[in-house]
């Protein structure tokens, strides 16, 4: 049997920060919701701006619902100090759609392979303890285009299914664009099919169309 359709994701609800020391050297993270690999680079770019004369500039992001995504950079740190374990602090956080970078200023003392990763995994780690996680639902939005005739039992059925009106427009033809989570379009446009034919979901999903109302993916 076939997993369901993973139809949300945790990530932050805005930036957020953490610091870190050792020996001197100072690690500041930061951390930032996005949306696609269009964001990270104007994140990185406003940080590197604001810390001109740190020594490095670490990051990594992971992105989509499946994670497949991501990107580690150390920035000239030993390679796998830096960058892997501040992706590997996105992980264990369990987020996704999530830019980190971490300034470094160097404090005269090497810190060694252990102490670079334990530095870049714990700044990362004060700068996800310190935002708020959220949750993003994926849905799908339709077009609902109807006759007026049946528009105060289309609402009524929208309202009784917790279905979102996200835009209304009443000219000539009046219609509603309506969403719906991912996981559960085929049941909910079901029952709306049942409540406004006043029949059961079985009779219900026999039947192709109402009178009356056509559905149709929202551009």
């Amino acid at each position: 049997m076939a997993s369901p359709a993973k139809d949300s994701y945790l990530t932050l609800s805005a930036p957020s920060q953490g610091e870190f020391k050792d020996r001197g050297s100072k690690f500041i993270a930061y951390a930032f919701p996005i949306e696609n690999e269009l964001d990270w680079p104007f994140y990185l770019e406003q940080i590197k701006k604001e810390h001109p004369k740190a020594r490095h500039h670490c990051f990594a992001y992971r992105l989509g619902l499946d994670g497949n995504q991501f990107r580690a950079n150390d920035d000239g740190e030993p390679s796998g100090t830096a960058g892997r374990p501040i992706l590997g602090q996105i992980d264990s956080f369990g987020l996704t759609n999530v830019f980190v970078v971490v300034v470094r200023y160097f404090g005269g003392t090497l810190l060694g392979t252990s102490g670079l990763i334990q530095a870049y995994k714990t700044s990362t780690q004060y700068a996800l303890e310190a935002g708020q996680q959220v949750e993003k639902i994926i849905g799908d939005n339709f077009k609902l285009i109807f006759d007026y005739g049946i528009m105060g039992e289309l609402m009524n059925s929208l309202k009784k299914l917790n279905i979102d009106i996200v835009a209304q427009h009443f000219e000539d033809l009046p219609s509603v664009e309506i969403a719906i989570r991912k996981s559960e379009v085929p049941e909910k446009l079901l029952y709306l099919k049942a409540y406004l034919l006043k029949v059961s979901t079985e009779e219900a999903a026999l039947v192709e169309t109402v009178p009356g109302l056509h559905i149709e993916p929202a551009t």
